[in-house]
């Protein structure tokens, strides 16, 4: 069965704001399906659109083959987890879960059975006759995607669900919510603003940019290592971007930035490259060695003085001055690798591959 969701010229306005405009887009089904984007940018209102919370202005959605855009709400085999839980305060977290099936007639011993088998894969076999005000907010968030997955729809949207615990409980919830997609095989369509949290979640992601366009789709690997505009490689992690023309030298194509010029790797330019264009070169901070050795192995190089360091256990963040650029380097910590010691007002060398930059076209 196909359970993917796909928009058609879909456009929806709020108190006169045009908050999606004219977005077509297929998300896959059965997979994972993170949507990524700055506040403001309609992810929430897709998702609520999908469910028939609202309705658009224009356009169609589609599950599968079948179009849903003006299917009731209770006909859609779609539901959703929100960011507040919603729970029912005044029923037990077994009622709470069984509540959907409870109002459709379902036989008892059916609900019974249902609510046991997920209470116990959700460890909330101990809480079933507690009221959520006493849950903790891990647990709720557990009895509030149990109630959402018990009649095993086809799709499962998740609006932020993990926004309101700390990092521990979210990274704990994380691995939990990834290893059910994989057993329930569902659409699981999750809407956060953490790119962090997207990254590790998703088979596929989508990028909405400031005015609810997409601006790209694609594995999260693909994103990141690939980002097609300098909207998503500042987005979607740290980077560092440099601002210049294209030039050549011989065989070589190049950069020329007011810092120098750099090595652009042949494989990742488009075709708008010709000499003269303005374009951009994004370098992730991890992609960079940072050393006070001079080494010339490598394509790259800048020279500049640390003037910021942030310790965080497991990694280092440094500040490069470059000029009058801040260049951004991060170093992972490994207790097993004698570690070069880098301190503030260090001159420093700063080193990295060409095949780990990408070539942006410029405005």
């Amino acid at each position: 069965m196909d359970r993917s969701i796909r928009f058609e010229n879909v456009s929806k306005s709020k108190n006169g704001h045009l908050i999606i405009k004219n977005l077509t887009m297929t998300i896959p089904g059965r997979l994972f399906f993170a949507l990524l984007g700055p506040s403001g940018c309609g992810k929430t209102t897709l998702l609520r659109l999908i469910c028939g919370l609202e309705s658009v202005d224009s356009g169609k959605i589609f599950l599968g083959n079948k179009e849903i855009t003006h299917m009731p709400i209770h006909k859609r085999p779609i539901n959703m987890v929100f960011q507040n839980y919603a729970l029912f305060p005044h029923l037990s977290v077994f009622d709470n879960i069984g509540y959907s099936l409870s109002i459709k007639g379902v036989p008892k011993g059916e609900i019974q059975e249902k609510v046991i088998r997920l209470a116990k894969a959700f460890d909330l076999e101990q809480q079933l006759h507690k009221k959520p005000s006493s849950l903790s907010g891990g647990q709720q968030q557990r009895v509030s995607i149990a109630r959402a997955i018990i009649e095993g729809p086809d799709v499962l949207l998740l609006d932020e669900p993990l926004a309101a615990l700390d990092f521990k409980l979210r990274e704990k919830l994380l691995i939990e919510l990834i290893d059910l997609q994989d057993d329930l095989e569902m659409t699981f369509i999750y809407v956060t603003h953490d790119q962090e949290e997207a990254l590790t979640v998703a088979d596929k992601m989508a990028i909405l940019d400031k005015e609810g366009k997409l601006a790209q789709m694609g594995t999260p690997k693909e994103i990141y290592e690939f980002p097609d505009t300098r909207f998503v490689a500042e987005f979607v992690g740290n980077t560092n971007i440099l601002e210049g023309t294209v030039d050549k030298q011989e065989n070589n194509t190049l950069l020329s930035t007011s810092l120098g010029t750099f090595s652009l790797d042949e494989k990742k330019i488009g075709p708008w490259a010709k000499v003269g264009k303005n374009a951009l070169l994004t370098i992730r901070p991890e992609k960079i060695l940072i050393t006070k050795i001079q080494n010339s192995t490598f394509s790259n190089f800048l020279e500049g003085t640390v003037v910021s360091i942030i310790y965080t256990g497991r990694s280092t963040f440094y500040e490069v001055l470059v000029g009058k650029t801040k260049i951004k380097v991060f170093e992972q910590n490994d207790e097993h690798v004698e570690k070069e010691e880098i301190d503030y007002d260090d001159t420093v060398y700063l080193y990295w591959q060409k095949e780990n930059t990408v070539a942006l076209e410029g405005v």
